[in-house]
């Protein structure tokens, strides 16, 4: 299953491994270079397809945890003065996605959308300490009535040219849900209240909808 923003490139790069195929087996001569090229040319067509599937995940909805926006590494856990919305100290959770990760990004906890700005910026490498501030980025705030409010935020990297954001204020949010999708190699960043219990560590590999990055 493949993400609808992936459907047109995958299509668009179908089109275009198939004339390179009909080119290089008729103007390839060498058998074992017109066999290389096709192999290369077809296996650049596979990762455009890793990177736009779109695994089902059957989240445990559960208003007293949050789990992984997305698939990925933690990088970051520590904490922050997050200045954007709430203006105090939270605790700072970052899972980095490499090209190869699933990016969609899913809802980490159930709820109202009480926020949802877009920021254009650069595209400093995502896991560059200024990028959660001067990249390319989106913010979201999702509150339920159990777990208070959590900011979550696509940041853009530096292969990532687009980010996708389908929250928008006083939608209701489904944990595990289908939120966005950030196009090649990025990082999201979670905000979360002091007193939560974090449940991940440094370097830990995390799939979004699935693990628990956090719990009251």
């Amino acid at each position: 299953m493949f993400h609808k923003e992936g459907h047109k490139i995958i299509l668009g790069t179908l089109f275009i491994v198939v004339a390179l195929f009909f080119l290089v087996d008729n103007f390839i001569s060498t058998y074992w270079i017109r066999t290389a090229l096709m192999i290369v040319v077809l296996v650049f067509f596979i990762l455009i397809l890793q990177f736009f599937r779109n695994p089902k995940r059957h989240t445990q909805v559960n208003d007293k945890q949050v789990v992984s926006p997305v698939d990925g590494k933690v990088v970051v856990i520590e904490e922050v003065m997050e200045t954007e919305y709430f203006n105090d100290k939270r605790l700072q959770v970052s899972v980095f996605m490499s090209p190869i990760n699933v990016h969609v990004t899913r809802y980490p906890i159930g709820g109202k959308v009480v926020f949802s700005k877009y920021h254009p910026g650069k595209y400093l490498v995502a896991w560059h300490p200024k990028s959660s501030t001067e990249n390319e980025r989106t913010t979201v705030v999702v509150e339920n009535q159990t777990y208070g409010k959590v900011l979550f935020r696509q940041i853009a990297g530096a292969l990532a040219k687009r980010i996708v954001n389908y929250a928008k204020e006083n939608d209701t949010a489904t944990q595990g849900a289908d939120q966005g999708f950030i196009k090649f190699g990025s990082r999201v960043d979670l905000y979360l209240p002091l007193d939560t219990n974090i449940k991940v560590e440094l370097n830990q590999k995390v799939r979004g909808g699935k693990s628990i990055i956090a719990e009251m």
